[in-house]
């Protein structure tokens, strides 16, 4: 039995990244003058850049910075900062209308009867992993024994750094926990932990390599079902034999 199952969050709880992040993104770009749109397919590009903020500064350097707004804010990164916290604030916003992924709350209950802690690590910001939260009701929200998110970490995925810290939190071993994943920036930080990991992959990372996934499904599941916690178990006991 496993003892953790850690979630992503963008992409595996909610699909947020085409329809919260990237519209956030563009709103705030507005709202600040800035002469950006981020269609569909250039935000799959810069997806490949992990955090937002980081995100945004591969952008500006490829297309260039608005410099009056540089200049107004002190610096690049104090300009990014800015637009990053309206970008959280007006997402944060737009994921109270986003359905929670299929199978996910049924995985939850599961885990919670089982008693499987439960945890997040994710490059989301803490505000906007706490609204995603919200949308599981109070019980299951409370159930979560940590949020690892934003810049709690020195590196963000594909480094393992976040996927460590979770193991300190929880003082288990990797071969106790499973995680759940749909990039391969999030494979590859949490296989680097060494924590078994199941794929669900989402809008924009179906065509990933995921070689070092213990299984790619395209959802959790509710009709029909397609990955239950005994599955997990299972797939944890193959990978760590």
């Amino acid at each position: 039995m496993i003892k953790a199952l850690i979630f992503d969050c963008d992409g595996v709880l909610v699909d947020t990244e085409r329809d919260a992040h990237r519209v956030g993104f563009n709103l705030a770009f507005k709202e600040f003058g800035i002469d950006a749109e981020w269609s569909v397919e250039l935000y799959a590009r810069l997806l490949l850049t992990a955090g937002g903020k980081e995100r945004m500064t591969v952008y500006f350097e490829e297309f260039g910075w608005p410099e009056a707004l540089v200049a107004e804010h002190g610096g690049k990164q104090e300009l990014i900062a800015a637009l990053h916290k309206e970008k959280t604030r007006l997402t944060s916003e737009i994921v109270k209308d986003l359905p929670v992924r299929p199978g996910v709350l049924r995985i939850i209950d599961e885990a919670m009867e089982k008693g499987v802690r439960l945890g997040v690590c994710t490059t989301s910001n803490p505000k906007f992993i706490d609204a995603v939260l919200d949308l599981f009701g109070a019980e299951r929200k409370a159930a979560f024994e940590f949020v690892h998110a934003g810049d709690v970490v020195s590196k963000k995925k594909p480094d393992p750094e976040i996927y460590n810290l979770a193991l300190e939190t929880l003082g288990l071993p990797a071969s106790d926990c499973m995680v759940v994943e749909d990039s391969r920036n999030g494979l590859l930080a949490s296989t680097g932990a060494g924590i078994p990991t199941l794929i669900t992959t989402s809008t924009y990372t179906a065509d990933e390599d995921f070689s070092e996934a213990a299984k790619i499904v395209p959802e959790l599941g509710d009709n029909p079902v397609l990955v239950t916690i005994e599955d997990l178990n299972a797939l944890n006991a193959e990978a760590t034999a």
